[in-house]
């Protein structure tokens, strides 16, 4: 099960949370784990981007370019285990060893920085003949996590569902889980959610009155800043059972239910026509065999001169190809059946399978490194979380891998965010 990391309990090796581990010496390698140590070491010597000063029960080497822009980075390994999982399962393998408590960085977002910046020595870490194996299974079990409906219902629960609780412990009161747009220096998160769910109703042109239809209801803060700030007759839908619960408590909570109606419903199995259309970081999750389905679906909702916002994740157009053929630590342990689609993929498809056109995009990746900056210190700051099934410092560590790793992708514009409108064809009122 592709979230396993994030709720399952295991053998921890020490955390700064814990006072333990850094003080501690690391364990002693064996014969093999030496051999594998040297075959790591002698691709991480080719970053040229910055240098890992990495520390171990062997002693303490210097892997790169001390003078790259990034510097040398303090990297200490706690269990020479590290080497067995690298070699055996490559850029996966390092995330589920960082959860394990193998390894640790002082800077762990820069760390990953020079690993996205340099991904062809990535890339060779992680083409090893040893970890061929584990990359075979993994893209047969994402094969598995298809976004038909049933599988849809499946992949949205096993992140989704996990706790209100937990993700009440770094979002901001909006329970907005998206990126925010940050319009000044040192606005509060909650402020920066906000600004950024104007613009997506302004994207739209959203007015009074309109008919808004939402794919992807979140905890509803979307439709309750569409109702209650632009006057719109809002239809949303989710197939979380954890967020239409939670939705609809808020929208009775906020006296909205004659504005919004709350739907536990596919979007594919949606009707009627729209004025417009808002999927804020939806289209991620539909899988890139679904994505012509989904953007049908969005258009045959709209009526003629209908608008269409979208706020994508996006990835570089030069690595979609790639990104698609490969697993990695998100696909697997955090967004099982997910994908990241390109600008090009989106207006591609969208060209060959409906009649949206694409009039207005804007980028604002740097928004989401720091939103994911300010969710990770939330995250850390609350200290070990414990929620039904697991929890503790492995649960800790395992959510703080994953916000490191999206932030370093958008500070180095490996990926991005952006809001895209797309207009049916017809008279506009």
């Amino acid at each position: 099960m592709s979230s396993s990391l994030l709720v399952s309990p295991v053998r921890t090796v020490g955390d700064r949370h814990t006072g333990e581990g850094h003080g501690a010496p690391p364990r002693a390698a064996s014969w093999w784990q030496r051999c594998l140590r040297r075959r790591v070491h002698a691709r991480l010597a080719n970053l040229r981007s910055g240098a890992l000063e990495l520390a171990d029960g062997v002693g303490t080497v210097v892997l790169g370019d001390p003078s790259g822009e990034f510097g040398r980075l303090r990297l200490r390994v706690r269990d020479p285990a590290f080497y067995d999982t690298l070699a055996r399962a490559g850029a996966v393998g390092a995330g589920e060893a960082f959860v394990e408590g193998l390894w640790h960085a002082d800077d762990l977002v820069a760390v990953l920085r020079v690993l996205v910046r340099d991904r062809d020595v990535l890339l060779d870490v992680d083409r090893s003949t040893w970890s061929l194996p584990r990359r075979l299974a993994l893209r047969l079990a994402y094969r598995l996590r298809r976004n038909s409906r049933t599988g849809s219902r499946q992949n949205i629960a096993d992140h989704y569902d996990l706790s209100d609780g937990l993700f009440r412990r770094f979002l901001d009161p909006t329970m907005t889980y998206s990126s925010a747009w940050f319009a000044e220096p040192g606005q509060s998160l909650e402020a920066a959610q906000r600004e950024k769910l104007r613009r997506l109703c302004e994207l739209v042109d959203l007015g009074a009155g309109d008919r808004l239809l939402e794919i992807g209801t979140g905890w509803g803060s979307l439709a309750l800043t569409a109702a209650r700030d632009f006057g719109a007759e809002v239809t949303t839908t989710t197939i979380s059972d954890n967020q239409f619960a939670e939705a609809s408590r808020r929208v009775a909570e906020a006296g909205l239910r004659d504005r919004v109606t709350l739907l536990r419903r596919d979007y594919r199995d949606l009707e009627g026509t729209f004025d417009k259309l808002i999927s804020c970081e939806m289209i991620e999750a539909v899988g890139a065999d679904y994505l012509p389905g989904y953007l049908r679906a969005c258009a045959a909702r709209l009526r003629p001169g209908g608008i269409l916002g979208l706020q994508a994740i996006t990835i570089r157009d030069q690595h979609y190809r790639s990104a698609l053929r490969n697993v990695d630590y998100i696909k697997r342990h955090v967004f099982p059946g997910s994908f990241i689609p390109s600008i090009g993929a989106i207006t591609r498809t969208a060209s060959a399978h409906t009649d949206l056109q694409l009039v207005h995009m804007q980028d604002f990746g740097l928004h989401y490194a720091e939103t994911l900056r300010r969710w990770r210190q939330t995250w850390e700051d609350a200290g070990p979380p414990v929620i039904a099934g697991g929890g503790g410092e492995r649960l800790l560590r395992a959510w703080s891998f994953y916000f490191a790793y999206c932030e370093a992708g958008f500070r180095e514009r490996h990926i991005g965010v952006c809001h895209m409108r797309f207009e049916r064809p017809g008279v506009r009122r």
